[in-house]
């Protein structure tokens, strides 16, 4: 497992309606290689649960992971309920799998996932470019770490 100073704290699980486990294991242990700290809810979570998680554990980001294709449905009505939070509207959010049972793309779920606060959409099997979006979200999350406190100029006497 690697381990990286500038990892992030990543929460993962599966939608409410969604009983798969082994999706999850597979994200989790994904981010840990890329040395993010994993917290897995576990499948079936809540929105109310999943709310109160990400405002007790305040992770850098969130995974929603689909594998019974409810995904559009079940991540909708999670990213509404964590965009109300006010504390919670800019965390990331990202959604993916088996998003839909038609398998296709449904580019007007998309769209409302989107327009709700989703911050990304993976379909099934994009694992390169969900690992790219997170490795992205890493350095962009460590500069940030890095400014914060910096010296902003002017002379101390």
């Amino acid at each position: 497992m690697v381990h990286s100073q500038h990892g992030l704290h990543v929460l993962v699980c599966g939608g409410a309606s969604d009983a798969h486990t082994w999706n999850l294991v597979c994200l989790q242990l994904l981010l840990e290689e890329a040395g993010h700290r994993v917290t897995n809810l576990g499948p079936c979570v809540p929105e109310e649960l999943l709310a109160r998680e990400c405002l007790t554990r305040r992770p850098d980001a969130v995974v929603i992971g689909s594998v019974n294709g409810h995904g559009y449905q079940d991540g909708l009505r999670a990213v509404r309920r964590l965009r109300r939070e006010p504390s919670l509207t800019a965390l990331p959010v990202v959604l993916g799998g088996k998003l839909g049972v038609a398998g296709v793309r449904d580019a007007t779920a998309a769209d409302a996932l989107r327009a709700a606060g989703c911050t990304a959409l993976f379909d099934d099997g994009d694992l390169d470019a969900f690992d790219a979006w997170f490795g992205d979200l890493a350095g962009r999350s460590a500069r940030t770490r890095a400014t914060v406190g910096a010296p902003t100029g002017g002379t101390r006497a």
